[in-house]
């Protein structure tokens, strides 16, 4: 199903789509706020895009070096080419442990290499120790956004939910007493789990540690208490230096959720005593949008979301709207390099207006990204209705005499034709528009009269 059809089915509940928007416009104007408090807000944006930039052109290098150094440090690390290679190998590692539960933090990677059912169908219990991802997990939908994986239920339905599921108090929608059910729900796992796995926000490749943000504490919680702590990380996360995290992590927070910086920034670089760390490094299709070079810039992305909280057709439509696992604008030109047919509509979910631009703490040129998107998506459908009618109307429009014949014909025929035919299924801009008025002469015919 395409992102217009999806979206039409978001929109037939008006009052959740106005409050999805308004939340996330809310969230977007905390990041705005927050923003001008710090004076060179532009030039880290400037700096964290350069940095990036490096990494880009010197991959190879900086994984090499996060390996050496890692390895050193006494962290096993292993490289996956895909999803399939990351998953067999994390089972792998569960199976050498005789491991048949696990808590995991939040991780859009392991999202993307769908590891829950992977290994929930070979026996092993998941637990999603983030509290908006463990909601999503009871209703067994994914995150339908990367920072807010809930975002699209309030709290009544969250209520009758944790009613069903944890035995809370029915009707009571109090945000303290759910947390607090959740808390002593999660207290269990984390106390039962033998592996736990996180996902990484920033790997350095000049100390071979690992970075992983969390607002609630939970991967800390999970990784401190276990014996065995496994870390997912893309490849693109690699920066070079420690001291660069004081501009990513000055950026991150302040551009996902208006808030000065994440609650805790975990560094791991060396295992405890008897216990074990482990990082996966994967590819998955990254190496192959490194070589596009109108596309490269898209892997700078951080993960911080703000795309999503600006993008009017995103909050107007949901995340699940996108069938994809990072949706929005950053999501609608990282997915398609990985199945160009099954997402070729969401680059045109987007109204190309440059806000999703404007806010990426890295500069990602997303907007012009969407627009080449576009043409190589139109060049790979080939020719097909739309692209017959727009050869038709670029004939029209270059001969001034057709222009002026076809204008007065389409005026004539709307001014008597029923509704049935103008807003029939192949007009799909009216489907929820009404065409304006047809005006009784043409700018050029008034023109002529009133020029004098």
């Amino acid at each position: 199903m395409s992102h217009p059809a999806k979206a039409s089915e978001f929109l037939q509940d008006a009052a959740k789509a106005k409050w999805h928007d308004e939340t996330l416009w809310f969230v977007r104007d905390k990041r705005d706020t927050i923003s001008k408090t710090i004076p060179e807000w532009e030039e880290l944006r400037e700096l964290a895009s350069q940095i990036k930039d490096n990494v880009l052109a010197n991959l190879y290098e900086y994984l090499v070096q996060f390996e050496e150094k890692a390895t050193a440090n006494g962290i096993q690390v292993h490289w996956a080419k895909d999803a399939e290679e990351h998953n067999q190998i994390v089972l792998s590692i569960l199976q050498k442990h005789q491991c048949k539960a696990i808590v995991k933090s939040k991780s859009i990677l392991t999202e993307e290499c769908h590891l829950n059912p992977f290994l929930e169908n070979s026996g092993v219990e998941v637990v999603d120790t983030d509290l908006g991802e463990r909601i999503v997990q009871f209703l067994n939908q994914p995150p339908s956004h990367i920072v807010l994986p809930a975002i699209h239920l309030k709290k009544r339905d969250i209520s009758e939910l944790f009613h069903e599921k944890l035995h809370t108090e029915k009707g009571n929608e109090d945000p303290a007493y759910l947390t607090h059910a959740a808390r002593l729900h999660l207290r269990e796992k984390f106390l039962g789990a033998k592996v736990a796995i996180t996902g990484v926000n920033f790997g350095v490749a000049e100390t071979g540690e690992f970075v992983v943000c969390t607002n609630e504490g939970n991967a800390d919680m999970g990784v401190h208490l276990a014996d065995v702590h496994i870390a997912c990380m893309g490849i693109e996360k690699i920066i070079p230096r420690r001291k660069d995290l004081g501009v990513f992590l000055r950026l991150l927070a302040r551009s996902a959720t208006g808030q000065p910086i994440t609650n805790y920034n975990s560094h791991f670089r060396s295992p405890a005593q008897g216990k074990e760390i482990h990082i996966v490094l994967v590819d998955n299709g990254r190496t192959d949008q490194l070589a596009r070079e109108k596309f490269k810039n898209s892997l700078k992305c951080i993960r911080c979301g703000a795309c999503m909280n600006t993008c009017p057709i995103y909050r107007r439509s949901g995340g699940y709207s996108y069938g994809s696992v990072v949706p929005g604008p950053i999501g609608s030109i990282l997915s398609p390099g990985l199945d160009l047919k099954k997402h070729s509509s969401l680059p045109f979910a987007s109204t190309l207006c440059g806000s999703c631009t404007d806010v990426c703490p890295v500069k990602i040129n997303i907007h012009e990204q969407l627009y080449e998107w576009r043409q190589e998506i139109t060049k790979a459908q080939g020719t097909n209705a739309k692209s017959i009618s727009m050869k038709i109307a670029n004939g029209i429009f270059a001969v001034p005499f057709a222009y002026k014949i076809t204008g007065a014909m389409m005026r004539g025929a709307l001014k008597i034709l029923p509704d049935s035919i103008t807003y029939s299924g192949l007009n799909t801009w009216g489907k929820q528009r009404d065409l304006p008025e047809t005006p009784k002469e043409t700018f050029k015919d008034w023109y002529k009269k009133n020029r004098s």
